[in-house]
């Protein structure tokens, strides 16, 4: 497992829990959007460890990182493992294992790439709340990842996800220029009966992947209400998250 840093402490990121997230670094989509370039490329300018530092990521070494978690273990409930795309690393199930051995519940935040894996983790327990990335609709997902894409995994991805019997969420980070209002429907109509959906506000004060979108507005709090009302056609909930 490569670790692209570690946040001790998020009150957010897994619902109820206090969490800490394993970053793992390389990614298979180059999304424009994207406020981490250093895990997307470990060749990244950026990805230097001071850089990391200034992002709130902590770069430790494996056995370090497991060190920290025994010690953490009781005032942590749970551990968020995000990326990059954490689906890419053939040793996650064990990652994970040795994780949950400590004791506790695992996050796993995906871009449904890998329905493969996926199923793997599913089978053999590991997961306990999974969040799954809709970047747009299918036709517009290649303009906004900047790859090829297979759309029959991330189908896939999507039903295992709904009918792991599991929490999970979908979400989609709102980026004007690359989703209108249209949009949202079709979307919706992709993970209809879904029981989460948060919309997430675009962020451009930092450095990103696509440079060109740095300091590119987001969309309006009103403007994102309105696509959250479109989005709970579909689902159970859509709410917009900050």
């Amino acid at each position: 497992m490569i670790i692209g840093g570690l946040e001790k402490l998020t009150l957010l990121d897994y619902p109820d829990h206090l969490a800490a997230i394993i970053f793992t670094q390389g990614c298979n989509f180059r999304c424009h959007f994207c406020y981490n370039p250093m895990l997307v490329w470990p060749s990244f300018p950026g990805s230097d460890e001071k850089n990391k530092k200034e992002k709130g990521l902590s770069p430790l070494s494996t056995e370090d990182l497991f060190l920290f978690l025994s010690e953490r273990f009781g005032k942590l409930e749970a551990v968020v493992i995000t990326g990059g795309e954490p689906t890419l690393h053939p040793d996650l199930p064990e990652f994970i294992k040795k994780i949950k051995d400590i004791g506790y519940l695992i996050k796993l935040d995906t871009n449904g790439t890998n329905p493969e894996m996926l199923g793997a983790l599913l089978e053999q327990k590991l997961l306990d709340y999974i969040a799954m990335d809709i970047k747009g609709p299918y036709e517009k997902y290649e303009e906004t990842v900047g790859v090829e894409v297979d759309y029959k995994n991330l189908q896939k991805s999507v039903k295992m996800i709904m009918d792991s019997g599991l929490p999970y969420e979908f979400r989609t980070t709102v980026v004007p220029g690359l989703l209108e209002k249209d949009d949202f429907s079709i979307m919706g109509k992709s993970i209809s009966g879904a029981k989460k959906w948060y919309l997430q506000f675009f962020k451009s004060d930092t450095e990103l992947v696509d440079s060109t979108y740095e300091t590119h507005p987001p969309y309006t709090s009103k403007e994102m209400a309105e696509f959250a009302k479109i989005g709970s056609e579909y689902v159970e909930l859509c709410e917009v998250r900050e």
